[in-house]
Parts: C-alpha cells; structure tokens; sequence
C-alpha cells in the first residue's frame, strides 16, 4: 500500500534530527524552528544523508552551502528555500498535519503518483547512503583533539539547553 511520510518539526533540529526529517515526503515545520548542521563547526560533516536529501529536494549548490556553513536557519528561510514543504505558526503544527491530509485526501491517487514519480526519476539508493557513511567514517576518523574539544562543547552546550530550557545557548559560540 503505498503511503507518504511526514514530519512535523515543533523544536529545534540540527544535525542527524534534520537528516531524519528529511527523509520524509513532506516536512511541516512551525515557525519558531531552528534548522541546520553545526557538523562542519567541528570539522566533519552530516553523513547520514543530509547531503543526498538537500540536493535532490532544493539543489546541490544550497546543500553544499548549507553545509559548509555550519548556519542554524529560521524555518522560515528554509520554507522560503524549498527544504521545507509548509510553515505553520508557533502551536498549530498538528493542525496543519491534519489539514495538508484532509486537503491530500480528495487527490490522493495524483499525489501518491507524482510521489512515485519522483523517487523513480530521482532515487536515493541504498547503497549511496551506504558510501556516503563510508567517507563521514573516514572523516570523523582524522578529527584531531581541537575537533573534539569544539564537538565536546557543542555537546555541553546542548546538554544546557535540554537540562535548562531558560538559557539559550549560541551554537556559534561552540566553535
């Protein structure tokens, strides 16, 4: 049966959480998200797929550019992007989930179709995932100690984010 996927992002995602969003046929995001890859801050870089996402979905120069820039955007400029499908204001998320099916389910089979369409035109394979793990591998294995101590106070810094909502930590800071 074939079915689309979609996410809902309600916070902050960086890194591997935006990856995984990402990976979804249509990603709804509130306005107050914070979206990015702070990888490249510590010299690596988003191996789980981020790359391979962000080029088929926007382009491959603003997947690389948003890489290598390490930029914690707004939702807003993502939405403005293409990255992400649709913007909802702060608290109404699920209510946009619920209203982008309700609006999907009276076209359903064309949906489902141009979905089908595009993974073939442009499909992400198994085994590109796969070499592309491979090169992140090989890259986190050359980090030396100054990449770690940045990793290591990133980690701290969203770890007092987490623990201590109240304080707002710059990403930026961390390198």
């Amino acid at each position: 049966m074939p079915v689309a996927t979609i996410t809902l992002l309600q916070g902050d995602a960086l890194g591997g959480g935006l990856e995984a969003a990402l990976a979804s046929d249509i990603v709804i995001a509130e306005r107050k998200c914070q979206l990015g890859f702070p990888e490249i801050l510590f010299n690596l870089f988003p191996g789980m797929g981020a790359y391979s996402l962000i080029a088929r979905k926007v382009s491959p120069k603003f997947a690389e550019k948003m890489i290598l820039s390490g930029k914690i955007y707004s939702a807003e400029e993502l939405h403005e992007a293409g990255l992400i499908d649709i913007l909802a204001e702060e608290g109404k998320g699920v209510e946009a989930v619920n209203e982008y099916i309700k609006r999907q389910e009276r076209r359903s089979n064309g949906f489902l179709a141009v979905q089908k369409a595009r993974h073939r035109f442009n499909p992400l394979t198994y085994q590109e995932l796969i070499d592309i793990t491979i090169v992140w591998v090989d890259a986190a294995l050359k980090l030396n100690e100054k990449d770690l101590k940045v990793m290591d106070r990133f980690v701290r810094s969203q770890e007092k984010l987490f623990l201590h909502p109240q304080v707002q930590p710059s990403f930026s800071d961390a390198a």
